[in-house]
């Protein structure tokens, strides 16, 4: 869970919104339009991280995601590496849709927080 709560903060904390459960290490990431569904795969897989891509008739036509999975296995650093390939991925291709504030605040690894 704590992997799981670390992504999902730092998800929150890039602009992105997220759906789904906060414990779940499943992590839905709203891309909205189709098109960019297939650009955020590949990107992502061009730089060795695996995500899926969920669109249309799965979900409404314009509610499209991508699914990070995400294991217990995995180091911090490769938390940190994964997050820093989505961030640029969200930047190129203008995933930042959530209008909430951001925190400047640093999310720290393994803290027990709560999810705003």
């Amino acid at each position: 869970a704590r992997n799981t709560r670390y992504v999902r903060r730092r998800l929150h904390q890039m602009g992105l919104i997220v759906y789904g459960n906060d414990n779940s290490p499943v992590v839905p990431v709203l891309v909205y339009m189709f098109s960019k569904i297939g650009a955020v795969v590949r990107t992502l897989k061009q730089k060795q991280l695996a995500v899926v891509g969920v669109g249309f008739p799965a979900t409404p036509l314009m509610e499209g995601r991508i699914r990070i999975c995400l294991s217990a296995a995995h180091t911090k650093e490769q938390l940190d590496n994964a997050l820093m390939f989505l961030e640029e991925v969200a930047d190129s291709l203008g995933l930042r849709y959530s209008q909430k504030p951001r925190s400047p605040l640093p999310v720290v690894y393994g803290s027990e927080d709560e999810i705003e």
